[in-house]
């Protein structure tokens, strides 16, 4: 047996005691789609305020909705939001406490008093925390000398305390003493770049609940307070830090433990974190930073910015302010959905915005009520009950949605075998027809034999497409094609076609000029153009010679639609096509001269130069040249003639070819150069020996100038020969 089910929006949700009723009650009825038959009622919702026994302050009504659905159709309910007066209030102060800093410090020092005192005149149950922030305390953002790390101030600063990355001072508090003692304690700080550490301060603050002290039932603030811009993810890279922020809590002695071991979060998950914890951030900034803190608040629902004066003395009045901004906006949305669920809220207040997956409310004052219209839709069966949070943004209450699909019908009919619905091939359960084998369709009227339903279907697919291009149903194979609102049909065996969505000129279909045919106009004689737009003419775009777009284009509409490369009006040039300079160059040579790559088979190479001249002068202008194989300059001028490649040329008859070098001369230059560079290199190695044998000789002459040389004889120095006087010798 098969069993075909219908359509989800088709499926019954009565339930039909018996056989007779499924027919009278429409569970049978062809059109079960139709408004009559839904069968959605108030017996299927259950509202209830489940807080309202905790003598808890409820703002918001419901508290609970169960609903159980047809899929595809839709159901409304509504839902009550009243400010109430007094409701408890957490702030959290949260203080940049770098160096430039210093004069805010000494404000909110003595605005502890109006500070609270504020508090007060918002709620009787107000409370108030103090942090405060720096920077990563790791280079480039901070000076990592122990010494700057002790005291990262200017060194005329006394009071100056050890570089911090953030730090949680006071829990929530009532007690206004011990605020203004604890903050009275903090002193200035400092770091090296401009950018502070602020999403981390506020991711942990947002994210350690219990260490902070916000309450279950109260509107949680956090009051920024700075004069500078802000690290977000990624730039903890700078300094060596790649683990990605995992939104967690990390508080050791009260202060972020994880501050240099984990990068910057996101604003992606600053944001995240606020509104899952329903917390509301005030950005208190100067004026410079005004612009910067704007944008970071349009990406963070429910914020605010104000401007502090020079020393942070007009807080009290900023907060106060934003607070009332905050509080008087009521803006009511969801938390994840699944993709087959759809909500959408209408306001129903004198302020109130456009109806969308937001519902916003401007100006509620303190006790006013407002209203919303709440759809949801769930597309789809659902094969387990899902539930989802609604609720103002930025507040604890929640309304918590219950819901479940009816996709089944809940018949107790007695079986009735081959019934006639079915056309005598099937038994009715619950209003559906539950097939014999080699049946189908929703009454069994499609008899399959050997195939398969998978295989009829499939028929009716256009490459692998949507059945019956999703305008027809797909019987037995064979598309049955809709009818459109203007009463023809589609048709083709896909149902790919119709007869009214052709192009449309001056507001008639194909202009009044031709008849729509599967989406392409057939135009009556006479007419052209994709909406028979153009009555048939080529009188613009004929050329001076006669030529319909110079022979590289076709009229369309009177006017060229030229080749590619062409230009209109009447496609006579191609700036972006190669010139003919190069392109027919050979052909030039082998035309001309009878040389080139072309000369064996000129004719058949060459049939684009339909026609050529040697001529003894070209015509004025620029000629064309190009280099033979013999390295002359063929000049020539080409023409180009109607059609894509139809030319004609003039040859000029005389080529520009370079003379032969003079081979002797070059011959005898070259022994004559070789021989007077050889004579040149010998007499400068003359010059460098002599030059350095003059050198040797005067170094010679300076030693031998300076000995000096002693007269004395030697004592035992007797010499070689002896004088002797003959005695009997007589000069006369």
């Amino acid at each position: 047996m098969t069993l075909n089910f219908i359509k989800p929006g088709e499926q019954e949700a009565a339930r039909c005691d018996t056989w007779a009723q499924l027919i009278e009650r429409g569970c049978m009825e062809e059109d079960i789609t139709s408004p009559k038959n839904d069968f959605s009622s108030s017996k299927n919702i259950s509202l209830s305020n489940t807080a309202l026994d905790k003598g808890e302050p409820i703002q918001l009504r419901p508290q609970e909705v169960n609903l159980k659905l047809r899929p595809g159709l839709p159901h409304t309910f509504t839902l009550d939001f009243q400010r109430v007066e007094g409701y408890p209030v957490d702030l959290y102060y949260l203080m940049d406490l770098s160096y430039s800093m210093e004069d805010d410090l000494r404000s909110i020092k003595t605005l502890g008093n109006e500070l609270f005192n504020a508090l007060q005149g918002i709620t009787k149950k107000g409370q108030i925390g103090f942090g405060s922030f720096v920077d990563k305390t790791v280079l480039p953002f901070t000076n990592t000398n122990p010494e700057k790390l002790n005291k990262p101030c200017a060194e005329t600063e006394m009071y100056c305390q050890p570089a911090f990355g953030y730090r949680h001072v006071l829990s929530m508090t009532e007690n206004k003493a011990e605020f203004e003692r604890e903050v009275n304690k903090q002193r200035i700080s400092g770091n090296l770049d401009s950018p502070e550490g602020t999403l981390d301060a506020i991711m942990q603050a947002a994210v350690c609940g219990e260490r902070i002290g916000w309450r279950n039932s109260s509107t949680r603030l956090i009051v920024l307070t700075t004069d500078d811009g802000f690290h977000m993810a990624g730039d903890g890279k700078l300094a060596g830090i790649l683990e990605p922020n995992d939104e967690r809590c990390y508080m050791d002695n009260n202060l972020y433990s994880k501050s240099n071991e984990m990068d910057y979060p996101s604003v992606g998950q600053v944001a995240n974190q606020l509104e899952k914890n329903n917390i509301q951030p005030i950005f208190a900034v100067t004026k410079n930073m005004e612009k910067v803190y704007r944008e970071l608040s349009k990406r963070i629902p429910k914020s605010e910015v104000g401007v502090l004066s020079a020393d942070s003395h007009n807080v009290v009045e900023l907060i106060k302010n934003a607070y009332n901004r905050l509080s008087s906006k009521v803006t009511v949305t969801h938390d994840a959905l699944p993709d087959n669920v759809r909500v959408t809220y209408t306001p129903l207040c004198p302020e109130g915005g456009p109806s969308g997956d937001k519902g916003v409310c401007n100006n509620v004052g303190v006790g006013q009520m407002v209203s919303f219209n709440v759809t949801v839709t769930a597309d789809e069966c659902m094969q387990s009950e899902i539930s989802f949070l609604i609720g103002p943004l930025g507040m604890k209450d929640k309304l918590k949605v219950s819901l479940s699909t009816l996709c089944k019908c809940e018949c107790d009919d007695p079986v009735t075998v081959d019934s006639p619905y079915c056309n005598g091939k099937g038994q009715v359960n619950c209003g559906m027809c539950s097939c014999k084998a080699g049946f189908v369709g929703q009454k069994c009227e499609c008899s399959i034999g050997e195939k398969d339903e998978s295989s009829l279907r499939a028929a009716c697919r256009k490459d692998n497409g949507t059945e019956c291009e999703g305008r027809g149903d797909c019987v037995c194979g064979i598309c049955q094609c809709y009818t459109l609102p203007g009463g023809s049909t589609y048709y083709g065996t896909n149902c790919e076609c119709e007869n009214e969505s052709c192009e449309k000129f001056q507001n008639k279909l194909c202009g009044g000029n031709g008849k729509c045919r599967c989406k392409n106009c057939e135009c009556k004689p006479g007419y052209e153009g994709t909406a028979c737009q153009c009555k048939k003419s080529d009188e613009q775009c004929r050329t001076p010679s006669g030529s319909v777009c110079s022979g590289r284009g076709t009229c369309k509409c009177n006017q060229c639609k030229c080749m590619e490369g062409y230009q209109r009006p009447y496609c006579l040039t191609c700036p972006a096509c190669q010139t003919t300079c190069i392109t027919k160059g050979k052909c030039i040579e082998c035309l001309g001269f009878q040389t080139g790559p072309f000369s064996k088979n000129c004719s058949q190479a060459c049939t684009s130069i339909s026609e050529f001249k040697m001529v003894e002068t070209l015509p004025p202008g620029k000629p064309c040249d190009v280099r033979d194989v013999e390295s002359c300059r063929v000049f020539f001028a080409i023409k180009q003639l109607d059609g894509e490649d139809n030319y004609t040329a003039q040859i000029l008859k005389t080529r520009e070819c370079p003379k032969l070098p003079n081979i002797y001369a070059i011959i005898g230059g070259s022994i004559v150069g070789v021989t007077v560079i050889g004579i040149l290199i010998l007499l400068f190695i003359k010059v460098l020996f002599t030059l350095q044998d003059l050198k040797e000789y005067r170094k010679f002459m300076n030693e031998a100038q300076k000995t000096r040389w002693s007269e004395n004889k030697n004592p035992i120095f007797q010499e070689a020969t002896t004088t002797v006087a003959n005695p009997t010798f007589s000069g006369e």
